[in-house]
């Protein structure tokens, strides 16, 4: 299996898939929690935002930004979690 130094290759990107896959739709079923304090229209707003960030997230080729973007995703979704609002969903 090959790995990139620097930029992704298609294994790379093939296997942070799933990982990626799965926190998109947790961010997303978080964000429909009776937990935070938000109403319809927040929350609407919030999952645009999420997939917004998601979608630009998408076209990222160096390594270390992919691992920063995915680290960077799960400690937002550990605040949803305990019912906080993090400033930017990313």
């Amino acid at each position: 299996m090959a790995k990139g130094l620097l930029w992704a290759k298609a294994e790379d990107l093939a296997r942070n898939r799933g990982r990626v896959l799965s926190l998109y739709r947790q961010k997303l079923r978080s964000l429909n929690s009776p937990k935070l304090p938000i109403n319809l229209a927040s929350r609407l707003a919030k999952k645009a935002e999420a997939r917004a960030i998601f979608m630009l997230g998408a076209e990222e080729e160096s390594l270390h930004n992919i691992e920063d973007l995915i680290d960077t995703g799960e400690y937002a979704l550990s605040l949803l979690r305990k019912g906080e609002i993090p400033k930017y969903i990313q």
